[in-house]
C-alpha cells in the first residue's frame, strides 16, 4: 500500500500556524504539493517551507464565511496545483471568545457557526469541482463536539458538533464517486494559537494530569492522524471521527 502522497496536491484552510501548519508542512514531507489558505496570519512563511521542501506550494488570504472568496480561492488553488485537488483539510475555525449562552449575541452565535461549520461546508462544495476519484477530505472538529466544550464554548461545542454531523452526511453522498470524508476531533493540542489563547497553563495541565498516556497533543499527532486518513491506508475509513485526545475522552 502507498504510504507516499507523491503526486498528490492539497489544500489546507487555516494552514499558517498551529494545527493547520502542522498538517500543511507533513503533507509536503509525505511528498504532496500543497496550498494553504490564512486570515490573521499571513500564510507565505509556510507556503516558502513547503516550497523548501522541493514542492509546489501557494499561500492565500481568505475569509472562509464568504462563499464568493472560497469559490475563487479553491479553484485558483486547484490552477495552481495543476488543475485538481486530491486532498482537502477543512482547518479553519476558532472559539471567537468565551460566551455564557444567557449573554450570548445572535452575532456571536452566528459568527462561531459560520466560521466553523459554514466555512466547512462552504470549502467542501467548492472543492467538488476539483476532487477526482479517491479524493480525501478530512475536517478539523473539536473534542468540544463530543463533551459541549469548555465554560462559554456552547456555540463553539455546537459548531464543531454540526461538523461532524456534516462530515458523515457527506460521507454517503460522496462516497459512491469514490471520495471519503473523515472528521478529527483533537482536544488538548499544544502549540497552537487556540489554546494559547483560551486555555490557562493551570488548566492545561490539569488536563494533562487527567490523561490517560500522560501529556498534551501536539500539531504533529493530529498531522499523524490526517496523514492515515488522506494515504491509500485510509481508504477504507469514511463517515468516522478520529477521538485525537490521549484518552480524555471515550466515544
Amino acid at each position: 500500500m502507498r504510504t507516499d502522497l507523491s503526486g498528490r496536491t492539497a489544500l489546507v484552510t487555516g494552514g499558517a500556524t498551529g494545527i493547520g501548519r502542522g498538517i500543511a508542512l507533513a503533507l509536503a514531507e509525505a511528498g504532496a504539493d500543497v496550498a494553504i489558505t490564512y486570515r490573521s496570519h499571513d500564510g507565505e512563511a509556510v507556503a516558502k517551507e513547503i516550497a523548501d521542501l522541493g514542492r509546489r506550494s501557494a499561500a492565500y488570504e481568505l475569509d472562509a464565511t464568504d462563499s464568493a472568496s472560497v469559490d475563487r480561492v479553491v479553484d485558483q488553488a486547484a490552477a495552481d496545483l495543476g488543475g485538481k485537488l486530491d486532498i482537502l483539510i477543512n482547518n479553519a475555525g476558532g472559539l471567537v471568545a468565551r460566551q455564557p449562552i444567557a449573554e450570548m449575541s445572535d452575532e456571536h452565535w452566528h459568527q462561531v457557526i459560520d466560521l466553523n461549520l459554514f466555512s466547512a461546508f462552504a470549502c467542501t462544495r467548492a472543492a467538488l469541482r476539483h476532487l477526482p476519484e479517491g479524493g480525501r477530505v478530512v475536517n478539523i472538529s473539536s473534542l468540544a463536539g463530543r463533551n459541549g466544550g469548555g465554560t462559554g464554548a456552547a456555540a463553539y461545542g455546537a459548531s464543531k458538533a454540526g461538523m461532524d454531523g456534516l462530515t458523515r452526511g457527506l460521507a454517503k453522498e460522496l462516497g459512491p464517486r469514490g471520495i471519503t470524508v473523515n472528521s478529527i476531533a483533537p482536544g488538548l493540542i499544544l502549540d497552537t494559537p487556540f489554546h494559547d489563547t483560551f486555555t490557562p497553563p493551570e488548566q492545561q495541565q490539569a488536563t494533562i494530569d487527567s490523561t490517560p498516556v500522560g501529556r498534551a497533543g501536539f500539531p504533529a499527532d493530529v498531522a499523524g492522524a490526517v496523514l492515515y486518513l488522506v494515504s491509500d491506508l485510509g481508504s477504507f475509513c469514511t463517515g468516522t471521527v478520529i477521538d485525537l485526545n490521549g484518552g480524555t475522552y471515550f466515544s
